[in-house]
């Protein structure tokens, strides 16, 4: 199947580094979003993060030119249905991720191929919610989507072996490398990343250590470049619960139950970096742990 234009639903964080690497790729991109300020910002970020590569000699300023003038920005669906490959980047929700799929359906081609950037939710019953389940896959990016290599895809029950090929060579095009993960809750990445975050969360609920000193154990000890509660803030640690519970219900496993203390930052709205406050808080010069 060729790709020439791709859509992408959603303009936050990852949107935004998905549409970033599409557009340098050579790929038209419709980056689509409800919200029109979400979108400003989307393409502010985007311009910000190429002017980076351009004075670290990673692109040229004409490799960025060229890229920000394929990046096409709308607040219509019907505009991302006539791409040639749509990528949902949408908040880790199943139910919303339904209703954008139901409503792109009837505007798509019928050649379009359907992906999602879903950390862990099923891509066999997101697939269910469209009208091609054969042409639906789980298409995971990493954060920050420029610098890291990794994309996973996840084939539905009914995934044909076109669509996984052909976003297979996209990969191969973007210069990342791809893991295969079968469709169980969390894939290979969050299934065992996760699980690690919130056994740091429990470690810090039962008193063993402090943020500090929990970060900087397996930091210095483990040879891990981020601590799992400051990786933790980076990711979201409303992304982190919404993988833990999936990962609790689909598997129906205890040692999945997500830790009290991370239920309650979430409830704070103690959400990370993107809220200021989560392990850490950032709202001074320097951040500085919560407990």
């Amino acid at each position: 199947m060729s790709v020439a234009s791709v859509g992408i639903i959603g303009a936050g964080q990852m949107g935004n580094g998905i549409a970033h690497v599409m557009a340098l790729a050579g790929y038209d991109v419709v980056l689509n979003d409800i919200s029109a300020e979400a979108l400003e910002a989307a393409v502010a970020r985007i311009d910000k993060n190429m002017a980076r590569q351009v004075s670290r000699d990673l692109i040229t300023a004409d490799n960025m030119q060229n890229a920000l003038g394929r990046i096409k920005t709308s607040q219509d669906v019907v505009e991302v249905g006539q791409t040639d490959l749509v990528i949902e980047a949408a908040t880790e929700n199943e139910e919303i991720k339904y209703k954008i799929f139901e409503g792109l359906v009837p505007h798509l081609k019928p050649e379009t191929i359907l992906t999602s950037n879903t950390s862990s939710i099923s891509i066999t019953r997101l697939a269910s919610r469209t009208d091609r389940p054969e042409k639906f896959m789980g298409f995971h990016f990493m954060n920050p989507v420029p610098l890291m290599k990794l994309v996973e895809l996840i084939r539905g029950i009914a995934t044909d072996d076109a669509t996984y090929q052909t976003c297979l060579g996209i990969v191969n095009a973007l210069d990342k490398t791809a893991a295969s993960a079968e469709d169980f809750p969390a894939f290979i990445v969050n299934r065992i990343l996760i699980p690690m975050i919130n056994e740091a969360c429990y470690t810090l609920y039962e008193g063993v250590g402090n943020v500090a000193s929990i970060d900087a154990a397996m930091k210095l000890g483990a040879n891990h470049p981020m601590g799992p509660l400051e990786l933790a803030d980076f990711i979201g640690l409303d992304t982190c619960l919404a993988i833990m519970n999936v990962l609790h219900d689909g598997l129906a496993d205890t040692k999945y139950r997500p830790c009290p203390l991370l239920t309650k930052y979430v409830e704070a709205g103690w959400l990370g970096r993107k809220s200021k406050r989560g392990f850490y808080d950032y709202r001074g010069e320097v951040p500085v742990p919560t407990r």
